[in-house]
């Protein structure tokens, strides 16, 4: 007979094989995701173009200034162990989440592992109950010809379709904190509705912390529509630092990609 330590996890094992039904609506390609030799950042490999990713986007053109003030305060030894732990966790995390919405079964006994399993588990306790059904797990997205990236989830979120996103933190994070959060949920959704012909109304960021403290933010229609134009802008500002402004056929104007919306 179970003790309550062995039945706690033996419910929390159940709970992380159950799954999220599936309905396979849209059609996913498979890209490659490669490191580029001349410029060392990731790109992905689609229909024999290279195209660069959502996060070399936004880490190209994001104010370093925090980042430096921070490296600064810790050491620069402590930054890398930081970065590389929570890196390592957030991996390990996101693998459960995976196993999940799959369906299959997933353990990872190491002590980071089961750090990442406790805040996979209250993400699906507390971010899955209005996820009726999903259409993609850890899926490529891209916009043509532009860029291109992972989305985490795509599905029926309280019957809206949703772009969602896991993220782990060392600690709570203020809103204002997370505006590549959300613009990241802004390009992948933006990408969707281009290639898929898709009307995605929500972007979701669930979010984690090693004490278990869940946060979650959400992007809905009309704010959605403007983090995409202020993605558009941080786009164009990549191809100025990447490009001599000659070799730019001509400069982006945001109203194309919304078909006149």
């Amino acid at each position: 007979m179970m003790d309550e330590k062995d039945l706690k996890e033996y419910e929390d094992n159940i709970r992380l094989v159950q799954g999220i039904k599936f309905n396979n609506k849209y059609k996913y390609i498979q890209g490659k995701q490669i490191t580029d030799h001349e410029s060392g950042t990731r790109v992905y490999e689609i229909d024999n173009s290279r195209l660069p990713s959502v996060t070399t986007i936004l880490g190209a053109t994001k104010n370093q200034q925090f980042i430096k003030e921070w490296k600064a305060k810790v050491g620069e030894a402590e930054a890398e162990r930081i970065k590389n732990h929570s890196s390592r966790r957030g991996t390990a995390m996101h693998k459960f989440l995976e196993h999940h919405i799959l369906g299959t079964g997933y353990d990872d006994l190491t002590g980071l592992g089961q750090e990442a399993k406790a805040m996979a588990q209250k993400v699906i306790e507390v971010g899955f109950t209005p996820v009726e059904e999903y259409y993609g797990s850890e899926i490529m997205l891209h916009y043509p010809g532009l860029y291109a990236g992972a989305t985490d989830l795509v599905c029926l979120h309280n019957d809206m379709e949703t772009i969602v996103d896991f993220k782990q933190s060392n600690k709570p994070k203020k809103e204002e904190w997370i505006d590549d959060y959300k613009l990241q949920i802004a390009a992948y959704a933006l990408a969707h509705d281009y290639t898929h012909k898709s009307q995605i109304r929500q972007g979701v960021i669930m979010m984690c912390t090693p004490d278990l403290y869940y946060q979650e933010f959400k992007i809905q229609d009309a704010e959605l529509k403007s983090w995409k134009h202020k993605f558009l802008k941080r786009l164009d500002m990549y191809h100025e630092l990447q490009f001599d402004e000659k070799e730019r056929t001509k400069p982006m104007n945001p109203e194309d990609f919304f078909n006149g919306a």
